[in-house]
């Protein structure tokens, strides 16, 4: 986050703004935003949806969640300042069904006075994209507008063309900022650092000295109350199309010319066309046991809960290095890691004194809750004998620089608020992630069972070897 910068006045209208990623995420990030004191020094918050609230029920709606899911504790002084600047709009917008809330944003832009600019963030699955941007268009409001979409981008390469169609017919591409959460972690804008401002990394980022890449994302929860979206999505959409590719692109790409939005996404473009796309051969599909009885869930879904794939990024940096990816729900554990493996020497000396078990050296990269860096690698353990054991370097943000990490919401809300798109996404490389899948979309493979609070279906096994995932990959102790 570019702390200093004071974001010019605007007014923020929520689509979707009942739904769960406004509670979890959206409501609570602003909040922590205004209380840093990164928020416009005028500003409103307009909530919109279906559901039939007023202004005060939708304030009883944002302390919960700001309380239960939060980044800090409410503080009474704040908290109202924050809860006079939100409004309410129960109604459904779309088409020329727009006036209920064109009339609240005009509202709001006579109190903060001037002309704020509008940042409407669409908080709402992908089919309502595009009739709410068209309704931003017939209600006049595009001007001085930035407008935020949440993935998935549509459900497949044709359905993303249409869209993107659609939404460039009333927006020009600078008001457009397509949001992937994972690329405001941290931990993942660290890579360019750890790359490209130290001498030690970038010599060894390639496929002389590393042998395989993973970006492992599994989760302990389940679908919970998401049924309706998950049966059209299914993990491979939702995490690896998305999410995942966009982790591997950061990973591989080759130094911008610029810390500037259009070098970086010019770059990511570069390994999203390098990249083969994904035959039945790279992929894993896999459902956990209990899915289909899950509310909402049809009884015979082939749904896949679970996703692992061998991606290839064909250039001359990354020729001969799989990136494995994976990500599933009910699984063993909640992690967000990526595993850069090295080489092994050309000669092993120790052989004979280390246990065929221990690992080889690689570079962990922390993208979760505890964001932070690890080098592992084989050290002697001290004593008269000659034995190798694994050993650790670890980086920690609170450790180096004694602060708490911003969380990725709140940085791109605020990066949004500043109009910097460096950390958004680019219709180019979204066209060719949904290329990238489309075979196994068209025609799934077949999909696997596996138990709750595994480590998912064995062929995930079988695609990695006779290398192995780095997370444990044996089933956690019930």
């Amino acid at each position: 986050m570019t702390r200093g910068l004071t974001p010019d006045d605007t007014v923020i209208v929520i689509f979707g703004g009942n739904g769960d990623l406004s509670r979890r995420k959206l409501l609570p990030s602003l909040y922590h935003l205004h209380t840093e004191g990164l928020l416009p020094q005028r500003w409103r918050i307009i909530g919109n949806s279906r559901s039939e609230l007023t202004d005060a029920g939708f304030d009883e709606i944002a302390r919960d969640a700001i309380g239960e899911f939060g980044n800090c504790a409410i503080e009474e002084d704040a908290w109202k300042v924050f809860a006079e600047r939100l409004d309410y709009v129960s109604h459904e917008f779309h088409g020329e069904d727009t006036e209920a809330v064109r009339d609240a944003v005009l509202h709001a832009e006579r109190e903060i006075g001037g002309e704020p600019q509008r940042l409407f963030y669409l908080s709402v699955p992908p089919p309502a994209f595009g009739p709410i941007t068209e309704g931003l268009g017939a209600a006049g409001l595009t001007d001085r507008a930035r407008v935020v979409f949440e993935k998935p981008f549509g459900l497949d390469q044709q359905s993303f063309l249409a869209l993107d169609a659609t939404v460039h017919r009333i927006l020009d591409e600078d008001q457009i900022y397509r949001i992937d959460h994972f690329l405001g972690k941290e931990t993942l804008q660290n890579v360019l650092a750890l790359r490209f401002a130290n001498g030690m990394f970038e010599p060894v980022w390639n496929r002389n000295h590393i042998d395989h890449v993973e970006i492992d994302v599994p989760e302990e929860l389940g679908i919970g109350t998401r049924a309706g979206f998950y049966e059209q999505t299914g993990a491979l959409r939702d995490m690896v199309v998305t999410h995942l590719f966009q982790v591997l692109s950061v990973i591989a790409m080759e130094p911008p010319i610029a810390l500037d939005p259009t070098p970086l996404m010019d770059e990511k473009a570069k390994v999203f066309e390098s990249m083969d796309p994904i035959s039945h051969d790279d992929l894993v599909r896999g459902q956990y046991i209990g899915y289909r009885g899950e509310p909402g869930v049809a009884p015979d879904s082939q749904t896949e809960t679970f996703t692992a794939c061998r991606v290839s990024v064909d250039n001359w940096r990354w020729a001969g290095v799989p990136f494995y990816l994976r990500t599933g729900k009910r699984m063993a554990a909640s992690r967000q890691t990526v595993t850069l493996a090295f080489r092994e020497p050309p000669r092993q000396m120790f052989r004979d004194l280390s246990p065929d078990s221990l690992p080889n050296d690689h570079l962990t990269l922390d993208l979760g809750r505890a964001e932070g860096i690890t080098l592992s690698f084989l050290a002697k353990v001290p004593g008269p004998s000659v034995r190798l054991g694994p050993a650790q370097m670890t980086f920690s943000y609170a450790g180096s620089f004694g602060s708490d990490v911003i969380g990725p919401y709140e940085r791109l809300l605020h990066d949004a608020l500043l109009g910097d798109r460096t950390l958004f996404t680019r219709a180019d490389g979204i066209a060719r992630t949904w290329e990238l899948v489309a075979d196994v979309l068209a025609y799934p493979p077949r999909v696997h069972p596996y138990p709750q609070g595994s480590w998912g279906p064995d062929a995930a096994q079988a695609l990695i070897a006779p290398r192995r995932w780095y997370l444990p990959d044996k089933e956690a102790a019930p």
